[in-house]
């Protein structure tokens, strides 16, 4: 449970913050947010998080609202604050409030920055990976600059309660070309016949993921051959193993899609030799 949540420049008791009514990520999804794995009280890969927000907040044309190194104060500060060892931190900023008008307004708005963290409990998400997850495949509605990484999960929302509603614990999108995007809120990996990951080039049409970008690192590391290319879904039904790499979850093994096995039906050796060695590529902070 949250405790403590920061809220422009002050540490409130939960029940206490709140934003402007006429906040722009609020009414406009003018925002957006970072989520950071913590685990043993150490933030997971601060730096790349922090590079991509700034980005996100440069391609929207909202200004840093202070330094990385002060943000990075506000998101360990948060996590002491709310005593979490093994969790997730979130970062939001907004353009700020404002009188409704869909310009952006003018002047001298501040944007409005929260951050609040949240235990999860390991051994729950360690048996999830140990059964793998179900993931059911859903058109990507969703619009075309899904590379910034904004607050405007709608099309998120339903996907994942339309797997919900399936059994599944996650929705891999699929463009009108057939070919797979990304999860819900995760990048989507398979592995072929040969033992080559494959998983989407970034682009406009996905989020560059940090847990992606570390398990690269842990690729080249280990001398495991990948590729970045599309893949549709029939690919998808055919291949060896399958998992989905995000902050809140790591390298998740998936287990079946729309309700077809893949594989044996059981998480991969390979995807649970990268869960189980994931954390060897990552920068830890404190």
């Amino acid at each position: 449970m949250t405790r403590v949540v920061y809220v422009n420049g002050q540490y409130l008791p939960y029940g206490q913050a709140g934003v402007h009514v006429e906040d722009r990520g609020f009414q406009f999804a003018d925002s957006i947010y970072e989520v950071c794995e913590v685990d043993q009280g150490r933030l997971v890969d601060e730096t790349r998080h922090l590079e991509r927000l700034e980005r996100s907040l440069g391609e929207l044309r909202i200004p840093m609202p202070m330094s990385r190194r002060a943000l990075g104060h506000v998101l360990r500060e948060t996590v002491k604050r709310n005593r979490v060892q093994t969790g997730l931190v979130y970062l939001q900023i907004s353009r700020g409030a404002a009188p409704r008008d869909f310009p952006f307004p003018t002047g001298d708005i501040a944007p409005t920055i929260v951050c609040l963290a949240r235990r999860v409990d390991g051994a729950k998400r360690a048996a999830r990976a140990a059964a793998g997850i179900a993931v059911k495949t859903m058109p990507d509605i969703r619009w075309g600059r899904c590379d910034i990484k904004t607050v405007m999960l709608l099309p998120a929302v339903l996907a994942k309660e339309a797997a919900a509603a399936d059994g599944a614990q996650e929705a891999w999108l699929v463009d009108s070309e057939g070919f797979i995007t990304e999860g819900a809120s995760s990048n989507a990996w398979i592995v072929d016949a040969s033992g080559t990951l494959i998983t989407r080039p970034t682009g406009n049409a996905i989020l560059p993921g940090v847990t992606r970008r570390s398990l690269f690192d842990l690729l080249m590391g280990e001398k495991i051959p990948f590729t970045e290319r599309p893949f549709r879904v029939e690919e998808a039904f055919s291949a060896r193993e399958a998992f989905i790499t995000s902050a809140s979850g790591t390298v998740m093994p998936v287990v079946a899609i729309d309700g077809r096995p893949i594989g044996n039906g059981h998480p991969g050796e390979l995807t649970r030799r990268l869960r189980s060695n994931f954390h060897q590529a990552v920068e830890f902070s404190r």
